[in-house]
This record gives C-alpha cells, sequence and structure tokens, in this order.
C-alpha cells in the first residue's frame, strides 16, 4: 500500500536499490574502428549560408583554465574556478569528393559520387592494404577520363550529366574529405577519410559550394567558432578485461566472503534458468565509441604555419 502515498521513501536497501551502471550502452564491447564516425549530423536549416558540420581532430595533451562562473542560485556564483580543457591538433582537411543522396523508404540512399581527378598520395594510401608493394594506380583510369586522355569516353560531360542529377533528385549533400596526415607528428602516413554532411542552402548552393572547394584546403576556423559548443565523438582509452567491481561499480561484498569479495552475489533466480541480460558481468572494459555532448570551444588557435605563435 506504499505506493499510494507520494511521501513515501525508499524501502530498505537490503530490499531495493538502484542498480549499478547504466544499460544503455550495452554492449560494452571493443569498437569496430578506431576513429570515432559521424552516425548522424545536425538538421538542416536552408536559411543559413552553406557549411560543414564535421571536422577532424587529435588530442595533443591537455591543460587547464581559470573561469568566472555565472550561475545564480550557486555558491560558486561570480567567483573563478579552474577546469580542465583538451588541447586538440586540428591540420587542415581537403575536399575530394562529393556525394548526392536520395530518400527511400528505408533511408538515404546513395544516388551517385563526383570525385576530383588529383588526388594525394596520402588519400591513396587509404584504399590499399600494402601501399609500397602496390602498383598506385588508383584513381588512374578516373583521372584520364576528366582530362580527356581516355579513348572514347569524356569525362567533363558525365560529371555534369552527375551534377545535374545531383541537383535534381538528391535531399542530401554530403562532401569526401581527408585529413592532411602529413603534418602530424604520427607514424601513420595514411590519411584518413570521412562523409561530412553539408547543411544551409539549397541543393544547387550545396553542390556548388562543394565544386567549388574541390582539392581545396579548409581549416577548422572555417567550420567552427570561438566559444561556440560542440559535440565530441571518439574512442575511449582501452583498458581490457576488467571485473565487475570496477566495470559497473557494484559494491563489495563483506571481508570474510569465501573465494573473494569483488563479485556480484547472486546472479539471478533459479527460475529462469539462465542469466538474464541486465545482470553486471565481468568483460571488456573501455575501447568503447563514445558521443560527449556540449564542449565548448574556449580558443582556437593558428600556429606558427599560418605566420602566427599564438
Amino acid at each position: 500500500f506504499l505506493s499510494f502515498f507520494p511521501f513515501a521513501k525508499m524501502s530498505h536497501r537490503k530490499f531495493e536499490h538502484p542498480r549499478n551502471g547504466s544499460l544503455g550502452f550495452l554492449p560494452r564491447k571493443r569498437s569496430r574502428r578506431h576513429r570515432g564516425t559521424c552516425r548522424s549530423f545536425p538538421k538542416d536549416d536552408r536559411s543559413k549560408p552553406v557549411h560543414l558540420t564535421a571536422f577532424f581532430g587529435f588530442k595533443a595533451g591537455m591543460t587547464h583554465i581559470v573561469r568566472e562562473v555565472n550561475r545564480p542560485g550557486s555558491k560558486l556564483h561570480n567567483k573563478e574556478i579552474v577546469e580542465g580543457v583538451s588541447i586538440v591538433e586540428c591540420p587542415p582537411m581537403v575536399v575530394i569528393g562529393l556525394v548526392g543522396y536520395i530518400e527511400t523508404p528505408r533511408g538515404l540512399r546513395a544516388l551517385t559520387t563526383v570525385w576530383t581527378p588529383k588526388i594525394a598520395d596520402e588519400a591513396k594510401r587509404r584504399f590499399y592494404k600494402n601501399w609500397y608493394k602496390s602498383k598506385k594506380k588508383a584513381f588512374g583510369n578516373y583521372a584520364k577520363k576528366m582530362t580527356g586522355e581516355h579513348k572514347g569516353v569524356n569525362g567533363q560531360k558525365e560529371r555534369e550529366r552527375s551534377l545535374k542529377k545531383m541537383e535534381k533528385y538528391c535531399s542530401v549533400i554530403r562532401v569526401i574529405v581527408h585529413n592532411k596526415q602529413g603534418l602530424l607528428k604520427l607514424r601513420q602516413k595514411k590519411a584518413h577519410l570521412m562523409e561530412v554532411q553539408l547543411n544551409g542552402g539549397s541543393i544547387a548552393d550545396k553542390i556548388k559550394w562543394g565544386v567549388d572547394h574541390l582539392e581545396q584546403e579548409v581549416r577548422v576556423g572555417d567550420v567552427f567558432n570561438q566559444n561556440e559548443m560542440i559535440d565530441t565523438i571518439g574512442v575511449t582509452r582501452g583498458k581490457g578485461f576488467e571485473g565487475v567491481t570496477t566495470r559497473w561499480g557494484t559494491s563489495r561484498l563483506p571481508r570474510k566472503t569465501h573465494k573473494g569479495l569483488r563479485k556480484v552475489a547472486c546472479i539471478g533466480s533459479w527460475h529462469p534458468a539462465r542469466v538474464q541480460w541486465t545482470v553486471a558481468r565481468a568483460g571488456q572494459n573501455g575501447y568503447h565509441h563514445r558521443t560527449e555532448i556540449n564542449k565548448k570551444i574556449y580558443r582556437i588557435g593558428e600556429g606558427t604555419r599560418y605566420g602566427c605563435t599564438n
């Protein structure tokens, strides 16, 4: 009868308690890819100018800032606090292609793709398992068609036909970009490729923006602004196989427990005669694909490459 009274408190810890850990992130297994991927993009607002909606970044380290809190009602209101911040290195991206999507009953479907004839070697490496043993002929025939060297095929006419088809039928336009991997102090030479959605303006405006920016560099300052709130997508640091107490935050058992105390004492009733999926168990911890929302950009630096010493 306690459920009828709004002022009734929770029962004793012996009988019930909130569960440990969230079930919203199951299955807690290793990510299929090391780089975070955008599974969805912001909603398109055609009243705004054409702009990109995502950018590559590599975490370089951390530091801290001192800022004033503006939170009326809090004890910290109008006081200074020290906060940790991440430093993310964002080398320029290069636009190398354009993809048009049409809407179907089963979601978006790619209708046609237009590439640039000149693609850097660091991007071509992405299409090979072993670069130095390969013939390095990726996009060779496509480039010949576009420059008119291929017999019997006019690549420019095909390209114009594809762009007109895109403008007539497509509802979503995305550009294919790769980062300038050579500017990073990393061992890897193979560039990362990604599709980034273009938002704002009409479909014709988006196609024009994409064609105008083919083979052009796009810098992070062209996509994001200072004091803007953004989401970050990445793969968390891997911890390997860990026990149930670390992985799910369950309570330790009493000190004299037989065969260890960092366990779950009861993993379920006799029937149903199987372990339920909601029960906390040991397993993989970390190296999960995660999205963190509402991160503020405190500063965008230029770097010495663009003549700024910050």
